[in-house]
């Protein structure tokens, strides 16, 4: 799982970085929990087995491991957005459950400052357009964010910069396959 693009200088994406307000408020919520050596918190690694699908449709899976070899990662590192994470404090391994987490603590909501028109000339002739392809865009220091295309005519192409999963609620499956401290 991996992080919205920030801000390019061509898009002008408006991308908010959630890690500063979730951690507010999961202090602000659990200002003196304390957890065990065994259980999900900072200073541990986690294993684990995970699946993403929108809530309204649970069995049209975006990503999923389950078929795989866990992942790990160290909590607070960065590979796994705030809103996974901090759905998971407190768990063991063994434990599996299956969570909502809102647009908002998960890949945000769609911004239409991230929907931009372009010129149908600028695209190549070869190129067949289709609501959904996914292009890259560089920007001129080589900077590349993925669009889709949202909409076309003969006049102009919409790209949308947003990340494909804004504004849907995930349901989130977990299994935790082992917790370590670092």
């Amino acid at each position: 799982m991996s992080r919205p693009a920030g801000e390019t200088e061509n898009n002008l994406l408006n991308v908010r970085n959630l890690d500063d307000e979730l951690t507010a408020t999961q202090a602000s919520e659990h200002p003196d929990q304390h957890y065990a050596a065994d259980e999900i918190s900072p200073g541990k690694r986690i294993s684990l087995h995970f699946s993403l699908a929108p809530e309204d449709d649970p069995a049209a899976i975006i990503d999923s491991n389950f078929d795989k070899t866990a992942v790990s990662f160290e909590f607070g590192d960065g590979n796994l957005l705030p809103g996974f994470e901090h759905s998971m404090l407190g768990m063991k391994a063994g434990d599996k459950k299956t969570l909502t987490i809102k647009a908002e603590q998960a890949f945000g909501h769609s911004n239409e400052d991230n929907i931009r028109a372009y010129p149908a000339y600028q695209f190549p002739a070869d190129l067949v357009l289709a609501k959904g392809l996914m292009i890259n865009f560089s920007d001129v220091g080589g900077n590349e964010q993925a669009g889709v295309v949202r909409d076309f005519n003969a006049d102009e192409v919409i790209i949308d910069f947003n990340h494909p999963l804004a504004g849907l609620n995930i349901l989130f499956t977990v299994e935790i396959k082992a917790v370590t401290p670092i």
